[in-house]
C-alpha cells in the first residue's frame, strides 16, 4: 500500500472517530456534471435563491477554493431520523444548529489530520462555499444520488449532511459506489406538488422546503394549500426505501423549537422566536417568514381556533395571506 493510501486510510478512521458517518475522498479536478448544474440555472428552476448563479467558476472547479489543492475530503453526518414531536419541522431542525456542529467536527478533525501530515493545509466547508457537494460525495463513493436529488448513504440512508475539506494532501480518490437507488419513482410520485421535472430535474419553486425556507413572494394557490409544516419537507426521504432499515442516529438534546405546538409559535413575538431559534438551523428564518407559514399552516389544518390571531398578524404577514387563511377557515368578515 503506498504512503498516500496509508494516509488517506488513517484519515478515514480519524473521521469515523470523530463521529462522521461515512467519509471517502474526491478528486479535485472539475465534476462532469456541473453542465447539469448551469441548464438547472437556465431553466430557473433555482427561484429567488441567485446566491447559487454567483461563482459558478469556482463551483464547477473546487480547487479555486485553496491555493494548491489537491484532493476534496467529503463527509457524511447522519442526523436524528426521528419526526419532530409536533411535526413542524423538518428533521433537519431537531438539537443544535447542525453548521456549527459540523465545522466544530471539522475543525477537531482537522487538528487530527496535522498531527499525522504536519504539512496539511485545508479548509473546511458547511453549506459555507460554492460546492456541488452532492456530486463529490457520490465521487468520493460516500453513496448514490437517488431520483430525489438526495444522496443515499448504503446503510444509512439519506438522512445525511454534508461537509467536506479542501486541502494540499494528494490522496487517491475514492472508487464511486455501483448505482443503488432503486428508481422505484416512490419519491417523485409522493411530491405532493410534482416539484420534479420529467427529466428529473427538482424546480425548486415547487418545492414545499423552498417555499417554507426561502420563497418571500407571493404563494401559488394551488401549492400554499400542501403546505403542513412550518419550516422545510421530508415527504421524499420519508417513503424512500433506503431509508425503511437505515441506522438511527444517536438523538442529541431537543431545542425549544422541535417541541412547541402550533397554537405556541403562532403567539410567540419576534423576541420568543429570536430567543428560541438561537442555536438551530431554522434560526435564519425570519419572524415574518415563521409567522406567515405558520398562518399557512393553520389554516390548512382547519385550526379555526386560532383565527383572532391570525387577524392580529396581518401587520407581520400581509393581507393577501391573511385573507386567504380567513377564507379558508371560513372566518372571513
Amino acid at each position: 500500500m503506498s504512503a498516500q493510501r496509508q494516509l488517506q486510510q488513517k484519515i478515514k478512521m480519524l473521521a469515523a472517530e470523530a463521529g462522521f458517518a461515512r467519509s471517502g475522498v474526491a478528486p479535485i479536478d472539475p465534476p462532469a456534471d456541473g453542465e447539469r448544474f448551469v441548464q438547472w440555472l437556465a431553466k430557473g428552476h433555482g427561484g429567488g435563491m441567485q446566491y447559487l448563479a454567483r461563482n459558478t467558476d469556482v463551483r464547477l472547479d473546487p480547487r479555486k477554493l485553496l491555493d494548491g489543492a489537491r484532493s476534496v475530503l467529503c463527509l457524511a453526518w447522519a442526523y436524528d431520523r426521528r419526526d419532530c414531536p409536533s411535526g413542524l419541522f423538518a428533521r433537519y431542525a431537531r438539537g443544535a444548529d447542525y453548521h456549527q456542529t459540523l465545522k466544530q467536527l471539522c475543525r477537531r478533525l482537522m487538528d487530527q489530520i496535522r498531527l499525522i501530515a504536519p504539512h496539511f493545509r485545508g479548509r473546511a466547508f458547511v453549506d459555507s462555499a460554492p460546492l456541488l457537494e452532492r456530486s463529490l460525495a457520490a465521487r468520493a463513493g460516500l453513496g448514490v444520488i437517488g431520483a430525489n436529488g438526495c444522496l443515499i448513504v448504503p446503510g444509512v440512508g439519506s438522512y445525511v449532511l454534508l461537509a467536506e475539506i479542501v486541502s494540499n494532501l494528494d490522496l487517491p480518490a475514492d472508487e464511486p459506489l455501483e448505482p443503488a437507488c432503486q428508481q422505484c419513482g416512490r419519491c417523485i410520485r409522493a411530491c405532493p406538488t410534482n416539484a420534479f421535472d420529467p427529466d428529473g430535474m427538482l424546480d425548486a419553486r415547487r418545492c414545499l422546503s423552498y417555499l417554507t425556507i426561502e420563497h418571500k413572494g407571493p404563494m401559488d394557490p394551488g401549492r400554499i394549500e400542501k403546505i403542513t409544516r412550518i419550516a422545510g419537507c421530508d415527504i421524499c426521504q420519508e417513503v424512500c426505501p433506503h431509508n425503511a432499515g437505515a441506522c438511527q442516529a444517536s438523538p442529541g438534546p431537543a431545542n425549544a423549537v422541535e417541541s412547541a405546538t402550533l397554537g405556541d409559535i403562532i403567539n410567540w413575538r419576534s423576541d420568543d422566536w429570536a430567543t428560541k431559534s438561537a442555536g438551530t438551523a431554522v434560526a435564519r428564518l425570519s419572524y415574518e417568514m415563521l409567522m406567515r407559514n405558520a398562518v399557512i399552516v393553520a389554516a390548512n389544518a382547519g385550526r379555526g381556533d386560532l383565527t383572532n390571531r391570525i387577524r392580529d398578524l396581518e401587520p407581520v404577514v400581509g393581507s393577501e395571506i391573511v385573507e386567504w387563511a380567513l377564507r379558508k377557515l371560513g372566518g372571513a368578515q
